[in-house]
């Protein structure tokens, strides 16, 4: 609308570890079928029915909600193209020497027998024993005690070295005890070995100054297979890495033939039992600590040693953090440039490496050489990594010496992180790697707009490999939004039942419908009944038909640079109530115009009569307001700019008192021509908001020729085109009136009386709320209803512009008034803003008393000022 040509592309990422866990749900409950029980062909199809049946949910609600996407262009991440630019970026950054693979401890998630990224990963603060559920574990598993134990001191002589763990199941990987070399109460241990109660394995008695003496009992058992702090220790001092904790979460050799594919927190139970029958139980004492959790599947964290693929993002990130510092990148709410940076500087390598059978393979290939094996210098074999098989073949051929033919490759059956895929979108949706017209034209993007906990899952990424690959930054502005919550602040959920499907608030759905719904999800029997629950509470009756219109004014109503955002359905209902008294304004305005009617340019609209002038100035303010707020991305002011437009403005004040102008032949025209300028720039202004309702509504109206054949391709108001050079009124070039713009508003005489302080004040009675502007004392037409000048105007008052005349009229008003019987206000000091009281003593006959009684009402409470 305002000339630009604007690209929004639609797209949907793949969502690797969701999806997988969806459909393998889907299966053991439909089928019995377990994944393992499907070759990975088998299960593949399965996803991709899947993805036919559900995947375009989100894209459905995108129409539903009349999102202006430019759907020819909607972009899948598992697409042929879009995964040749996946292989592309993971073939350019092997070979800048960004990706590597290596052996290390990795964040595993048990339940979805799958390594994460860091952020995936939910730390959960225990003040102290917690009993939590944990997929796969029959019973609540207890954490935030202590258990303390004793290991035997080799030789003999009955002494014992005590340890204390939050993880006990995990003492059967311990390869040593570490000690603090300064610690006097184990300086006679130094160099001496402890026997295994359970293996029977020697293991030595170490010192290191990382250890904390007052932590526990001063020695720290170490695990390196489970712990990154351990596996640093145990790198250290040269110790064997033990590996007790399998990929499904049970325990395996050399754990021992007792606890083999016993669940680890059930493991736990049985050490303990074990440590006691052998008498070397210490206790268990209380202990607050923080449990990492799986964001994904709500499992418990475990670190296990991994040969994974991993992104070196340390220079990424440096030149990342420098965009942002320079002013390149814009994070909008700024308070986030923090979080920012101590995230840039604190980065690690990024494990890409995902155990999954849906996602995008990693395009590297195992390389065995069937006469010799593996060389003698890739103990793991050697990897090399190509866009295709062929290519890869070449390249360990060149490697190798040998001739492609007697090479056999195997290609690894680990799927890249979905992130990483996602965090290519803005370029590999237009075309990267090759140039196309749409990579040309418009790469890099100007706005990126998400929610705020994404900001390391997915900005930071594309950020970090948009400017290593296509050399610019994907985008110079970031909006992040917050979250948005039910209205009780609690995180959308499922198996809470308090998700809301914006397709039922635009078109209603009963209590029946919403849990007849909720019983075709894949929940357990227990998230089922909270679910169901949930609902009954949330919505007793139902959601009512909003529409979309109301749902999308709603949710631009909300402060989105603030905390979160707590979703009420009855903020939409309101809304739709706002549409309808958009609906019946602009129906008035079609009954004045009449069929005869001949429409000129709105912005042309010069008219002479008050409120035609004021209605006209509100309208001019409200489009510098709108323009202002979304330049900077503050669409909550925005909408309210429109709002108040609509309904303090042009619905609660104007439309009341154009009804005696337009019986008057005198003012009818003048009066029709002002109805028609603010409806329809009005639509315009509310188009982005609420496309729907503003299209319907716009085609009605009549328009001066030529006009666009959609209210999407007209103008969008702006002020200054519609303040003219010359004061409104002054001659052709009028225009409409500039909001700073002083003015005396006189409402036409009615029957009765309007008393009001001899002298007038300032605006605070009337629509402006108190804004700068005052009329001379005891100077207003017979007649008519004094107002201040300026008063739509924000600016606080000027000392010098405020008469002493005003001063004293408004400290003797009458009594009965705001001050109470027989009391008067309090005079204003200098520098305040001033008041203007009216007293209503006589409204005229009934036919008349509820347009200019409304009116005036109106004019008060609309314009911010109290109404006694």
């Amino acid at each position: 609308m305002q000339g630009w040509s604007v690209l929004w592309v639609p797209g949907t990422d793949h969502a690797g570890i969701a999806t997988q866990a969806v459909v393998e749900r889907w299966l053991w409950q439909q089928r019995g079928l377990r994944r393992q029980d499907l070759t990975r062909s088998e299960f593949l199809e399965e996803v991709w029915a899947w993805k036919q049946r559900h995947g375009d949910e989100i894209l459905r609600q995108l129409r539903a909600l009349g999102a202006s996407l430019d759907w020819s262009r909607c972009a899948f991440t598992m697409d042929p193209g879009f995964s040749r630019a996946v292989a592309e970026a993971f073939v350019r950054l092997h070979e800048a020497g960004l990706i590597h693979r290596d052996r290390r401890l990795v964040t595993w998630s048990c339940a979805l027998r799958s390594a994460l990224a860091d952020v995936e990963v939910e730390p959960r603060a225990l003040t102290g024993p917690t009993a939590l559920r944990v997929p796969g574990c029959p019973r609540p598993v207890t954490f935030g005690v202590l258990v303390t134990f004793a290991y035997p001191v080799e030789g003999g002589d009955g002494l014992e070295l005590p340890v204390a763990t939050t993880r006990p199941e995990t003492m059967l990987g311990d390869v040593a005890v570490a000690v603090h070399p300064d610690d006097p109460r184990y300086m006679h241990l130094h160099g001496r070995h402890l026997r295994h109660p359970f293996t029977g394995q020697l293991l030595p008695v170490v010192t290191d100054p990382t250890v904390e003496p007052a932590r526990g009992t001063g020695a720290v058992k170490v695990t390196p297979g489970h712990s990154s702090p351990d596996l640093a220790l145990a790198r250290a001092h040269g110790l064997p890495l033990l590996s007790v904790i399998g990929d499904d979460g049970t325990m395996c050799p050399p754990g021992g033939g007792w606890l083999q594919g016993i669940h680890r927190f059930v493991a736990r139970e049985k050490v303990v039992a074990a440590l006691a029958e052998r008498g070397l139980y210490r206790g268990t004492q209380d202990h607050a600590m923080t449990l990492p959790m799986c964001s994904r599947s709500g499992d418990v964290i475990e670190y296990l040693l991994k040969s994974q693929w991993f992104l070196r993002c340390r220079e990424m990130a440096e030149r990342a953090r420098e965009a942002v510092t320079s002013g390149r990148l814009q994070l909008v709410p700024k308070f986030h440039e923090k979080n920012w940076k101590t995230w840039m500087d604190n980065i690690g390598d990024w494990c890409l490496s995902r155990q999954l059978w849906w996602g995008h393979r990693v395009p590297a290939y195992r390389v065995g050489v069937p006469s010799a094996g593996s060389p003698p210098e890739h103990p793991e074999g050697l990897w090399v990594v190509g866009r295709s098989e062929a290519e890869a073949r070449a390249a360990a051929a060149r490697t190798l010496r040998c001739p492609p033919d007697e090479l056999q490759l195997q290609q690894d059956p680990d799927v890249l992180d979905t992130w990483f895929s996602s965090a290519l979108f803005p370029f590999a949706a237009l075309g990267w790697p090759e140039e196309t017209p749409d990579l040309q034209r418009f790469y890099p993007t100007n706005v990126l707009e998400t929610g705020s906990d994404l900001l390391f899952f997915w900005v930071a990424r594309m950020v970090m490999l948009g400017q290593q690959l296509t050399g610019r930054l994907p985008f110079s502005q970031v909006l992040l939004h917050s979250l948005v919550r039910d209205t009780h602040g609690r995180k959308m959920s499922k198996s809470l039942g308090n998700v809301i499907d914006p397709c039922d608030i635009i078109a209603g759905a009963s209590l029946q419908e919403l849990q007849e719904r909720l019983h075709h999800r894949l929940l357990d029997p227990h998230e089922l009944t909270v679910a169901t629950e949930g609902q009954r509470r949330q919505f007793p009756h139902g959601i009512p038909e909003c529409g979309t219109d109301a749902l999308r004014m709603a949710l631009c109503s909300h402060n989105v640079h603030g905390d979160d955002i707590r979703l009420d359905v009855g903020t939409a209902l309101s809304y739709r109530h706002f549409c309808n008294k958009i609906w019946n304004a602009v129906k008035f305005v079609l009954a004045a115009l009449g069929p005869d009617f001949v429409p000129q340019p709105p912005e042309e609209t010069v008219p002479q009569h008050p409120m035609d002038r004021w209605v006209l100035s509100r309208l001019v303010q409200a489009v510098g307001e709108c323009g202002r707020r979304m330049e900077a991305l503050e669409v909550h002011g925005a909408i309210a700019a429109v709002h108040h437009f609509w309904l303090r403005s042009f619905c609660d004040v104007y439309l009341e008192t154009a009804k005696p102008t337009l019986r008057d032949p005198a003012t009818a025209a003048e009066t029709r021509r002002t109805l028609l300028s603010c409806a329809e720039l009005g639509l315009r202004l509310l188009a982005p908001f609420a496309p729907f309702l503003g299209e319907e509504l716009w085609q009605r109206l009549p328009r001066a020729p030529p006009a666009p054949p959609t209210l999407c391709l007209a103008p969008f108001p702006d002020a200054a085109r519609l303040v003219g050079p010359v004061a409104l009124g002054g001659g052709p070039q009028g225009g409409f009136r500039p909001p700073d713009t002083p003015l005396s508003l006189c409402v036409p005489p009615f029957p009765g009386s309007l008393a009001l302080p001899q002298g007038g004040g300032r605006g605070g009675g009337h629509a402006g709320g108190g804004e700068d502007g005052a009329s001379p004392a005891g100077h207003f037409p017979p007649g008519c209803c004094p107002a201040p000048r300026g008063w739509w105007s924000r600016r606080p008052p000027r000392p010098s512009s405020v008469p002493a005349a005003a001063a004293s009229s408004v400290a003797s008003r009458p009594s009965g008034g705001p001050g109470g019987p027989g009391r008067a206000p309090p005079t204003p000091p200098p520098n305040s803003r001033y008041r203007t009281f009216v007293t209503l003593t006589s409204i005229g006959p009934p036919d008349n008393s509820r347009g200019m009684g409304g009116c005036l009402i109106n004019l008060i409470k609309g314009g911010g000022g109290r109404l006694y």
